[in-house]
């Protein structure tokens, strides 16, 4: 099973961004298909966060539009959502030491723990900071688009 950065997300939603179509395409091909994918919850916490942010965005998406794609998503009967739950800290703890994390990677980490967690293997993403993890590949799928 693969996992879907923030990142992703957020290109597919945001239509001025550099590789907008090839994002949409890879989410709807997962959307649209029969394989199982996740989304760990801090990403979908943090699409919204950065979707609706006016620092980000001259114009950013409104709260209700940022919640109706999340709605969207949750729609996919093929989606799963990879929360924490007893033994995550664990994982959290190992992969935070391996890493060598500090401040604001502790995110990025927290993202790596919960797809090992839950047995994840592949993550999809175009942030570079997660080659610091190991137990978990690391896919761009935009470099090849």
């Amino acid at each position: 099973m693969i996992a879907i950065d923030t990142n992703l997300l957020v290109y597919a939603h945001r239509e001025e961004l550099p590789f907008h179509a090839e994002a949409e395409a890879l989410l709807l091909d997962l959307a649209n298909g029969t394989r199982r994918w996740c989304i760990p919850w801090p990403c979908v916490h943090e699409f919204i966060g950065v979707i609706t942010n006016p620092r980000i965005f001259r114009e950013p998406t409104p709260l209700d539009q940022a919640l109706l794609a999340v709605q969207t998503l949750l729609s996919c009967e093929t989606l799963l959502l990879l929360p924490e739950g007893d033994g995550y800290f664990k994982v959290l703890d190992a992969i935070a030491k391996s890493g060598r994390v500090r401040g604001a990677l502790i995110h990025d980490a927290r993202i790596a723990a919960l797809c090992q967690f839950h047995g994840v293997r592949e993550l999809w993403s175009a942030d570079r900071d997660f080659s610091r993890f190991a137990g978990i590949k690391i896919v761009n799928p935009l470099i090849a688009a």
